[in-house]
């Protein structure tokens, strides 16, 4: 039988989307593989400003009924004001304890040590970091630092050098002799050498040698010991650049980068000496680029995943190829001490969903999404038992983070139980690309098949829940669809 070459396109076109079928479904494989783990992040110790050591947290949290504790101490918590001009040299400086004052091979140690004794437990190593922030103001009418309390969380590296080297102010990183380092040093060179010239002639022009040699001289000390970090607190608001360059070194490394409580609403206030002023700022979710994903439940009021806000807009940048990946939500404790303004540890877990309970496989479920985020007790949370979206057409099922071929309306199923399995209340929004499409008013144990008659050939769209109640509250992961 002969083909013309529109018949040939279609046929070609069939014969592709069959194979591309059959391989989605090998690769997301079947749902009931997956192991839902729940996990910990954002943990402070006694190696930056956290109350507890290492064993009492991993202890703690096992006792509570989790597996896995990301650790995320301070990376480098230091400030400092200089006088100008000679800012790098005249300056005040405070520094408390944090992973690379204490050392970072040290602190990788601990945990490695730490991971051992306790085989049924996954402890990874990580940091809090503040790459940037900006004074106004003036010592004597009061300094204002703007920025400090915005925080990136870093895991998934593995050395020591790494860590001393994070892009952030403060941190001691290799000096580089850069065109304009070299080109500075050698101009206050020369006003040293010409000082020096000066001074060997009489009267008053003695006087501006020893200036001029004087002047020359610091400027060279202060250029020499500048921070090659290319930016600095004295020239104002730089935008999301400083942050842009950390998330690039950190892929770069390898590893995985989570705005930490872009929502925070106590970053303003009084730390005498000084002020400081950090609202919230989830602008950066749209401004920035690469970064793994965001705390997507934290200890403030959440509105970057309400439907249509950040959250969806940068989903939906991904979705027309405008972004090379989606963002993911986790849950982010902020835990520093136990009982403290009711800080409990467990109070925000994230749960992966995992085929095998390996370091590198948690490591893979924060790159690809594989988790939700919660917040509740530990002994009284939400559980989201299942979360798909198929296709009855060619059987195509993923979980949260996958993506798969859809070639006509597609099935959701939501299922959500409660740890101490007793009723609780809860409101459950399914939401599509960016809009809230339908709102469920249940009660524990609670599951639906919802079907959506939404169908646009070509497009490539995403499915989220998120549910509130008695239980706390779970934001899931999208999963998307390719119509």
């Amino acid at each position: 039988m002969k083909y013309n070459k529109s018949q040939l396109r279609k046929k070609t076109y069939l014969v592709g989307l069959a194979l591309l079928t059959v391989s989605l479904n090998a690769a997301i494989g079947s749902c009931e593989d997956y192991r839902q783990v729940a996990g910990l992040m954002d943990i402070r110790t006694t190696f930056s400003d956290g109350a507890h050591d290492l064993e009492f947290l991993v202890r703690l949290a096992k006792n509570r009924g989790f597996n896995v504790l990301f650790i995320n101490d301070h990376d480098r918590m230091a400030m400092e004001h200089g006088l100008f001009p000679f800012r790098n040299i005249v300056k005040t400086r405070v520094e408390k304890p944090s992973v690379n004052q204490m050392g970072a091979q040290k602190y990788l140690d601990a945990i490695r040590d730490i991971d051992a004794k306790y085989p049924e437990m996954i402890v990874i190593p990580g940091v809090e970091c503040a790459p940037f922030y900006y004074w106004t103001g003036n010592p004597p009418g009061g300094l204002t630092a703007h920025g400090w309390e915005r925080h990136i969380l870093v895991m998934g590296l593995t050395k020591a050098q790494d860590y001393a080297n994070l892009p952030v102010l403060h941190n001691r990183l290799p000096t580089a002799l850069t065109a304009g380092r070299i080109g500075a040093v050698l101009l206050f060179v020369s006003v040293a050498v010409i000082g020096f010239f000066v001074f060997r002639w009489k009267g008053a022009f003695r006087i501006l040698g020893v200036l001029l040699v004087i002047l020359g001289v610091a400027f060279v000390i202060d250029t020499c010991v500048s921070s090659n970090f290319p930016f600095d607190q004295y020239h104002g608001d730089q935008g999301v650049a400083p942050y842009q360059h950390l998330i690039d070194y950190v892929n770069a490394k390898g590893g995985v980068t989570f705005w930490n409580h872009p929502e925070t609403r106590s970053g303003v206030g009084e730390k005498p000496p000084i002020h400081v002023s950090t609202p919230p700022y989830p602008e950066v979710l749209e401004e920035s680029r690469g970064y793994t994903g965001f705390a997507a439940l934290h200890g403030d009021k959440i509105t970057v995943t309400e439907p249509g806000s950040e959250w969806d807009r940068v989903l939906q940048e991904y979705c027309t190829g405008e972004r090379l990946h989606p963002p993911w939500g986790i849950s982010a404790a902020d835990y520093h001490r136990e009982g403290e303004s009711g800080e409990k540890l467990g109070k925000f877990p994230t749960v992966f969903l995992l085929k095998e309970f390996r370091r590198d496989a948690i490591l893979s479920a924060l790159r690809n999404g594989k988790m939700y985020a919660v917040y509740g007790r530990h002994d009284k949370r939400g559980i989201l038992s299942e979360f798909t979206v198929s296709d009855p057409v060619t059987g195509n099922k993923g979980w949260s983070g996958d993506e798969i071929c859809a070639a006509g309306p597609v099935a959701v199923r939501i299922a959500v139980l409660a740890t101490d399995e007793n009723v609780q209340k809860i409101h459950v929004r399914l939401i599509r690309d960016g809009k809230l499409i339908k709102n469920f008013d249940a009660a524990t144990p609670f599951t639906v098949d919802f079907k959506d008659d939404y169908f646009e050939g070509g497009k490539k769209l995403y499915y989220r829940v998120d549910v509130k109640g008695e239980i706390g509250a779970i934001t899931s992961n999208p999963i998307f669809v390719v119509f």
